[in-house]
């Protein structure tokens, strides 16, 4: 059953699980004819096994089918408790809800070999929440011959957009992605490259930490030209948009290829992946960002002190801020982002931006599973 647009508020929640496997973030958001705006927010980490069942599952395993099966059971039911928390939270009852965006967790992005895949149950998900439940937003886009992602450029614009200025929002998750919005151009949005992956990967390994926090191990180390150069001829690096990636290309695998037998210390591998994300964020809006006025990050990486000066640097003298100025805190966009798609979806309106995918035109993304 689709909505119809109306003065009266409808509610819905967005549910993401990014690349950088920190756990579910929620968002509760207000939609009515002046616009919309966050109503409460919630995360729920991922226990350590939960971890570790994803990125098993990230290469060819055993019994694999079985594994992806019970851990996308797994997944539904922290969904359906970070509803519950935050409905809980908020005052809310899920008959108030019109639908949960829910993206799943990706395993596997393969937009060359038509296929993506985001792991969870959202039948199981209906019913333990008792509220319709919107899904599998990426397939129809790569269906239309599209890379499927990103997919959050298309609410970037309908949220973020100046009517004179030029902007490009980053987004710094486990990828790095870029929007620019420039008025009276078609959008533009494609992933950059590693935006934490590489970064937080490396810092379980040798420091045993989820991440480098402000960047503090990275800034006591020096770059290692020679590998920095290495990391800047990967050819996903020279591709024109649309394009994507994800932990399919960007994992521990690709490092230590790269690093081969190197004898490099720890912490100026550190300091070198740093400087490989902030060159790829810096190049990639230099070359089709060149006019920007402003630039707002969102995501994890904008809590790197050492990266976003980083950025500053490279950048100078285009303004720099949080997307915390636009009055979405910078841990909320994408899961406020699959809200957008969800009502989307709810009122038959196209998801996907076609300059943005690469697909053959606009699609209504997402399969709904009602309560």
């Amino acid at each position: 059953m689709t909505l119809s647009l109306t003065s009266q508020p409808q509610y819905f929640i967005g549910l993401m699980s990014g690349t950088s496997l920190d756990g579910v973030d929620a968002v509760l958001c207000e939609f009515d004819s002046n616009g919309s705006r966050m109503v409460a927010s919630q995360h729920l980490p991922y226990p350590d096994d939960i971890k570790q069942a994803i990125l098993a599952l990230q290469d060819c395993s055993e019994n694999e089918l079985d594994k992806s099966a019970q851990l996308a059971n797994r997944l539904s039911q922290i969904y359906a408790q970070t509803i519950q928390q935050l409905l809980s939270a908020a005052g809310f009852d899920p008959q108030q809800i019109s639908a949960v965006g829910s993206h799943g967790q990706t395993i596997r992005h393969k937009p060359e070999l038509a296929y993506t895949l985001q792991l969870q149950n959202p039948a199981l998900l209906a019913e333990l929440s008792g509220i319709d439940i919107v899904a599998d937003f990426r397939s129809r886009d790569i269906a239309a011959g599209g890379q499927g992602a990103p997919l959050v450029p298309a609410f970037h614009q309908a949220v973020f957009s100046h009517p004179e200025k030029n902007r490009v929002i980053v987004n710094i998750g486990g990828i790095a992605n870029l929007t620019i919005l420039f008025p009276h151009q078609r959008l533009i949005g494609f992933d950059s490259g590693p935006g934490n992956m590489l970064m937080d990967m490396w810092a379980q390994h040798h420091i045993q930490q989820a991440f480098d926090a402000d960047g503090a191990w990275a800034s006591s180390g020096q770059v290692d030209k020679d590998l920095l150069d290495d990391m800047l001829a990967e050819p996903f690096l020279k591709l024109t948009p649309p394009k994507s990636t994800g932990r399919d290309l960007f994992n521990y695998g690709w490092l230590q290829g790269i690093l081969k037998q190197r004898d490099i210390s720890a912490v100026d591998v550190q300091r070198t992946l740093l400087e490989f994300t902030s060159i790829t964020i810096s190049h990639a809006i230099q070359q089709y960002a060149q006019a920007c006025d402003e630039i707002y990050l969102c995501g994890g990486g904008a809590y790197n002190r050492a990266l976003v000066e980083n950025l500053r640097q490279k950048l100078h003298p285009v303004k720099i801020a949080a997307s915390d100025d636009l009055g979405v805190p910078v841990n909320w966009v994408e899961a406020y982002a699959f809200a957008w798609l969800a009502r989307q979806t709810k009122l038959g309106l196209a998801g996907n931006v076609p300059s943005v995918t690469g697909a053959s035109g606009e699609r209504v993304l997402g399969a709904v599973y009602a309560r």
